[in-house]
């Protein structure tokens, strides 16, 4: 029986000759120096990033922190397109001081994204039960999100502006109850371009008699080529993807075919994807294509209200590092 094959078809006399090395000679990816060190009770923020491991995840929010930093102090451009529930679980304050303090210099929401931000600039509050308001058929039927919003939108397209800046414009003008909570009014009284890309029938205030095809059609249009002039100078910038998983993807992918196909390539552009499901669109759209022209692309998982705090921190931690103050540009 000596020397029987072993199930694969290995004898047993054929092991004493395999071949090994030495452990201290082999390649590894992981080694203690890049391990993470317990937080300290008393510590900063920064004792707590700079504890944290230096792989995966963590490794790659401190590079996207990095290259948001190194990008805006050589003048370049850093967007972030956020969907809706960057607005519903409470982020528009982290966003304000981001972009106020000029790490952010273009922004991009969807339809949702401009609602949740009315609604929290004229009321305070916003996201409904649509489970329960479903049934009673009153899902989307608030006075203020269907005329109010519909009449800043047809005002501000009769003035020749896209949906971002009529809503924002709109908002600042009518004085909105709690204004300082608007990312769309903050960024045009900034002069921030703020876009928003519409798919029409998606929106509640697309049910309301005052909505007008035309004026969403014509101002999401005009968001879109604003959008598009945009990403032809993102050349060695950052694009960060919050939680739109179809159409900001899908805008993107299309402003950057344009800016290819009119020979402006963004060439070393970094693109990221935050979101707590990875899904299709963005990870092919946003993370993967774009780096075939020379950039790269970085998926960062978990939850908005944790990751997009985290991100901050660490842009300003890593500015006050290389002793760099807020741009404010």
């Amino acid at each position: 029986m000596e020397g029987k094959a072993e199930e694969g078809g290995v004898k047993s006399t054929d092991r004493p000759r395999l071949r090994t090395y030495s452990l201290s000679s082999r390649p590894s990816k992981v080694h203690i120096g890049g391990f993470g060190r317990p937080y300290r009770i008393g510590e900063s923020v920064s004792g707590f990033l700079d504890r944290l491991p230096d792989f995966l995840a963590a490794k790659d929010l401190k590079r996207v922190a990095r290259a948001v930093v190194e990008a805006r102090s050589q003048g370049r451009c850093v967007s972030m397109a956020y969907g809706a529930h960057v607005i519903k679980v409470g982020l528009s304050p982290v966003i304000l001081d981001l972009f106020s303090e000029g790490w952010l210099n273009a922004l991009a929401t969807n339809g949702a994204g401009m609602i949740h931000d009315f609604e929290i600039a004229v009321a305070g509050k916003t996201s409904e039960d649509v489970d329960a308001a479903l049934s009673e058929g009153t899902f989307g039927m608030a006075e203020e999100t269907g005329s109010l919003l519909n009449a800043l939108i047809r005002q501000g397209v009769a003035r020749g502006e896209g949906l971002g800046e009529a809503v924002g414009r709109g908002l600042r003008e009518m004085k909105a109850p709690h204004l300082d909570y608007s990312i769309l009014a903050a960024a045009v009284e900034k002069g921030i371009p703020v876009t928003v890309h519409v798919a029409i029938g998606t929106d509640i205030h697309h049910m309301h008699p005052s909505a007008d095809g035309a004026d969403l059609g014509l101002g999401s249009h005009r968001d879109f080529l604003r959008f598009c002039e945009r990403v032809q100078r993102m050349e060695a910038g950052v694009h960060i993807n919050v939680g739109s998983a179809v159409v900001l993807p899908e805008v993107f992918l299309k402003a950057l075919s344009l800016a290819v196909n009119l020979g402006r390539p963004p060439r070393g552009l970094m693109t990221v994807n935050m979101d707590f499901i990875q899904h299709y669109r963005p990870m092919t759209n946003v993370v993967r294509r774009p780096s075939m022209l020379g950039g790269e692309g970085i998926h960062l998982t978990g939850h908005h209200e944790l990751m997009v705090p985290l991100l901050a921190a660490c842009i300003k931690e890593e500015a006050a590092r290389r002793g760099l103050t807020p741009i404010r540009s």
